[in-house]
């Protein structure tokens, strides 16, 4: 089993941090051959995890919160929308 470097960690969370308020495609893995695919907002950041606000509908939003490792396991795809640029 490889271990997750920081320097990885820290590339991910600045990559994150520089696309705060842009839309973004979100795919998360669930488990079990379940998989969430939906678009949102990448809301703040934090020290160990990162938020993303997604619409229900037009009246209601969701915030979903995903850690950074989870980027790396690919357990979370994001791409950000304006640029198909992957992170």
């Amino acid at each position: 089993m490889e271990l997750i470097s920081v320097e990885a960690l820290e590339k991910v969370k600045e990559t994150i941090e520089s696309n705060i308020g842009e839309r973004v495609k979100l795919k998360a893995n669930r488990g079990r051959r379940r998989t969430y695919i939906d678009e949102g907002i990448i809301h703040d950041i934090y020290p160990s995890v990162f938020t993303v606000l997604v619409n229900i509908d037009e009246q209601s939003t969701r915030t979903l919160c995903y850690t950074y490792s989870d980027i790396l396991t690919s357990n979370v795809e994001l791409v950000v929308c304006k640029n198909n640029q992957r992170i």
